[in-house]
């Protein structure tokens, strides 16, 4: 397996490069069960976030980073688009995504009643593991508009190729794609 190095301000990562079904190929980053991974993005993304009063991500590789950050930041809540509805959701806010590129298919972004009132007139910091095409993105912002929130910050621990030219977000480092 051939494997992609990036250096997250001062945490060398070591990315298995996978094929997508569009047929490009990633550096695939993965949050989930590395605490100490987690944690470091949580401390060095906190900074720029401080001034939010509340953040937002999306399931799933999102939550601890969410989690962790908000924890730095003293904030008890931080609101999660989930991207099956659940249950408790049946009063809450519902948009659809075009995440072809990446997962080959259109997706919802669901968010409960109680995690659309925590947004309603707040500075909102979105927050996630990659940015790429945008599209969860652009998903997770129409989520804070409907919920009556202001996107006051964007960020992510990597950027993937051309998002990494953006300039209306704030990430760690930067990944390419690989053809």
């Amino acid at each position: 397996m051939e494997f992609h190095t990036v250096d997250i301000q001062g945490f060398e990562a070591k990315l298995p490069i996978l094929p997508l079904p569009s047929g490009i190929k990633i550096a695939f980053f993965n949050l989930h069960g590395d605490r100490e991974l987690t944690e470091h993005c949580a401390k060095k993304l906190a900074p720029y976030l401080a001034d939010c009063d509340v953040l937002i991500t999306a399931e799933s590789k999102g939550l601890q980073l969410a989690h962790c950050t908000a924890r730095e930041l003293g904030q008890r809540f931080y609101a999660v688009a989930r991207k099956t509805k659940k249950l408790y959701m049946q009063d809450g806010l519902d948009i659809v995504i075009d995440s072809s590129i990446t997962t080959g298919k259109e997706q919802h972004l669901y968010l409960s009643k109680h995690d659309s009132d925590l947004l309603k007139g707040k500075k909102v910091g979105i927050i996630d593991d990659v940015v790429s095409t945008g599209a969860s993105l652009a998903g997770l912002e129409k989520l804070v508009i409907e919920a009556g929130g202001s996107i006051h910050k964007k960020a992510f621990v990597l950027a993937e190729a051309e998002a990494a030219e953006r300039k209306d977000v704030i990430f760690l480092a930067q990944i390419p794609i690989f053809v």
